[in-house]
């Protein structure tokens, strides 16, 4: 299994989504990215000899996904119906895209690295307090930046 999953790195794209509409039942490649396609292609490969995950087993893994998965944190992002429909953004709530508060960001910037902590209503670099992301990241750069793409969210 070994070898065959290490072969795959000397595969081009196009061999690889082959190898996959192979392995997946003529279903088609979801991407063209080679390390995305490996890593798939070698998951299949291991689930088709070895024997995938139990029904028992996938349950549990969603179950502590929600509750403890500290990047999606849906545990702190309830629900909420509104008019009979799913509201995804609430103005009040944190973003989704954030950690957890009490997270660190880490950022390189040319040659430093900086670090800033996420609250529960903003963001702290160097013991100041900061509304957004864009607001610390115009501190460190003196740009304009969006933050989320400053920061890599």
């Amino acid at each position: 299994m070994e070898e065959k999953i290490a072969a795959l790195k000397n595969k081009n794209i196009p061999e690889l989504q082959a190898e996959y509409e192979t392995l997946f039942g003529g279903q088609k490649a979801p991407s063209d990215n080679k390390v995305h396609l490996i890593r798939k292609i070698a998951y299949r490969m291991q689930e088709l000899k070895y024997g995938g995950l139990s029904e028992e087993v996938k349950a549990r893994i969603a179950e502590l996904i929600e509750k403890y998965d500290p990047i999606n944190n849906k545990a702190l992002r309830p629900q909420v119906v509104s008019g009979g429909k799913n509201v995804v953004a609430i103005p009040h709530l944190r973003d989704k895209r954030l950690p957890i508060p009490g997270s660190l960001i880490q950022k390189k910037y040319k040659g430093r690295d900086y670090h800033v902590k996420i609250l529960e209503k903003g963001f702290e670099y160097k013991d100041k307090f900061y509304k957004s992301l864009s607001a610390v990241a115009y501190e460190i750069t003196g740009a304009h930046w969006n933050g989320f793409s400053f920061f890599g969210f």
